[in-house]
């Protein structure tokens, strides 16, 4: 009987999503990464996880493309089978998603339609579907933002479809109990990655600024996240449940 612990990782393939899916599979997880358009990216990390004793697959996905989630998923349970010998996982980590400073006073509906799609309608029905798939007792960790709680001029959209997932999480935790599920937010604040076009990583005078905000003096790292989400994945988190916890140096404390 296979008892390797499988996580489902959401835009896997570069950024928070790629040291989530590093970090797990250095716990011993199977890890499911997906992608969106960096196949090559993908087949990297799947072949560092391996290299390093591991296992993983990459799957294709676009969380803005609800109609595709149901043949997703039927590749979830293909790979799940050919990899492990299973039929279900055990973590569903959302954490795919894009950036882009939009100011309120230019936001049009086509901006709201997309990142309301991506990051709050495609991550309720994937995690709706997913869970029929899913182990009892299983772990969903969804990705927010520091920009929840401080406010950054642009992102009014994103920081709103965030705080929608911040709510939804705390009904999936109490919804899905009976099922022994634990959900969770993971709430990171300034990271140097890829994100929003790398807005900080291009910007030092930016990236300055932000440094001083947090008592540690310095933004974020990609490797300062996928650790915290290995662990709630793990034995030793199964009594946190319905908690945001935010990962950001104490950013405006």
């Amino acid at each position: 009987m296979n008892t390797k612990k499988i996580a489902l990782v959401t835009g896997g393939s570069r950024g928070l999503g790629k040291d989530m899916a590093l970090r797990l599979g250095e716990k011993g997880f199977g890890v499911i990464l997906t992608y969106n358009a960096q196949k090559d990216d993908a087949a990297a990390v799947v072949a560092s996880i391996e290299q390093a004793g591991g296992t993983a697959i990459a799957l294709q996905l676009n969380m803005e493309d609800l109609s595709s989630y149901d043949a997703f998923l039927q590749e979830v349970t293909k790979g799940l089978q050919s990899k492990w010998g299973v039929e279900r996982f055990d973590c569903l980590i959302n954490n795919a998603g894009m950036g882009q400073t939009i100011p309120f006073a230019q936001a049009t509906e086509a901006d709201f339609d997309r990142f309301m799609n991506v990051h709050f309608k495609g991550v309720y029905f994937l995690t709706q579907k997913s869970v029929a798939m899913m182990n009892d007792g299983g772990r969903i960790i969804n990705i927010s933002t520091g920009t929840t709680r401080f406010c950054v001029p642009g992102y009014s959209i994103y920081a709103s479809m965030k705080g929608g997932i911040e709510i939804f999480t705390r009904y999936l935790a109490k919804e899905l109990g009976a099922r022994g599920f634990t959900a969770n937010v993971v709430a990171p604040g300034p990271v140097e990655t890829d994100f929003n076009n790398a807005s900080i990583r291009n910007n030092p005078q930016m990236k300055g600024f932000m440094a001083t905000m947090s008592p540690l003096g310095r933004v974020g790292a990609a490797d300062d996240i996928g650790g915290v989400v290995a662990f709630l994945c793990g034995p030793d988190a199964g009594w946190i449940n319905g908690q945001r916890i935010e990962v950001s140096g104490g950013i405006n404390i």
